[in-house]
């Protein structure tokens, strides 16, 4: 017969097995087939009934106060953003480890039981979150508010520009929409609004102290805004190269920069062709372009080449998806990643 404690062990290796067969190992991929997909969440459901049937499987990633909410958000841009409204007055947990690629992300079955106590969830949206939906859709959590980015904000397709690699996955019957909103900081303003708002809705009692704290943020915003501008409208040319994925179609919309990249922004793929590296270095040497951008927890390899070959200096264009461990430890956060944004453009441009 098995003990208590046996039953946690057997519950968390089926939710185990469940997550890694729900997870695409393509976080950009397809979905499975609806037959599969049912199945799958039929094992899912269960494992988390098992483990909410023991409490000591209840253990959330970190300490949580009784009497504040519970808010859980994917990606480090949101977390940085209820870390400035709400500061010590809610629960606050980012699924995503610091220094972790966000696109090859699979959460744990603790992750998942983190996810279901939260009174507020906040994600992205978007191919590289369809797990999520999937997640969501197994669980009965009326109590939750969630947020999907993709929602808040008017949104692009993913652009596959001169010279870029194409994923070419046939299953996609539709161009996919770019996930990554928070890259303009317009779009944050409207972020820490709808933010604020469902904050102020779940906690009441703290909606002035909310509402003050964003107010005061979406004013540092405002002139971080005025300030890209102020790069873009002095500078001497509006094309940028990113030797690396190109996460930045918001930010490069928001403020008329024209682009070449070795990838579109939810590609997987890390090795590009030699007629890509190819017309990156062409396209550098052609235009002049002073500096070759990569993005954060990047091998670099791609900007590597195209620096050797025409002199242009290498810099992060940090996309703010995630930071390292010593950066979060440090106090990263989402204001001074885009002003070190700012001034690498500024060299780029000027």
């Amino acid at each position: 017969m098995l003990t208590v404690r046996g039953m946690r062990i057997a519950a968390y290796v089926w939710l185990f097995i469940a997550m890694k067969k729900v997870n695409c190992h393509n976080a950009c991929g397809p979905r499975p087939k609806k037959r599969s997909n049912m199945k799958r969440l039929f094992i899912l459901f269960c494992a988390v009934v098992l483990l909410f049937l023991f409490p000591g499987c209840r253990r959330a990633q970190t300490p949580r106060e009784e009497g504040k909410l519970n808010v859980v958000t994917l990606i480090f841009p949101t977390y940085d953003f209820v870390r400035i409204i709400a500061e010590d007055r809610v629960n606050l947990v980012m699924l995503l480890p610091p220094g972790s690629e966000s696109h090859s992300y699979e959460p744990s079955p603790r992750d998942i039981i983190t996810l279901r106590g939260s009174d507020l969830f906040i994600y992205p949206g978007g191919q590289g979150a369809k797990w999520v939906d999937r997640i969501l859709d197994s669980m009965d959590v009326p109590q939750m508010t969630i947020l999907n980015l993709m929602d808040l904000v008017d949104t692009v397709e993913e652009e596959l520009v001169e010279g870029m690699e194409d994923d070419d996955d046939e299953d996609e019957e539709v161009p996919a929409l770019d996930e990554h909103v928070w890259t303009s900081p317009k779009n944050a303003i409207i972020l820490v609004a709808a933010i604020t708002q469902a904050l102020c809705e779940l906690d009441s009692a703290n909606a002035g102290f909310y509402r003050q704290n964003a107010a005061d943020y979406s004013a540092k915003l405002a002139e971080l805004d005025a300030g890209f501008m102020s790069v873009v409208e002095g500078a001497k040319r509006n094309t940028i190269i990113v030797g690396d994925r190109f996460p930045f179609r918001y930010l490069a919309d928001a403020y008329g920069l024209e682009y070449f990249a070795a990838f579109p922004g939810c590609s997987t793929e890390t090795e590009p062709s030699a007629a890509t590296i190819a017309f990156l270095i062409n396209k550098t040497r052609s235009e002049n372009i002073p500096v070759v951008f990569h993005i954060e927890l990047s091998n670099e390899k791609i900007a590597d080449a195209i620096s050797e070959a025409t002199g242009a200096k290498k810099l992060i264009l940090h996309s703010g998806h995630n930071v390292t461990k010593k950066d979060f430890d440090r106090g990263a956060n989402y204001l001074d990643l885009q002003k070190a944004n700012m001034i690498n453009l500024k060299e780029a441009l000027w």
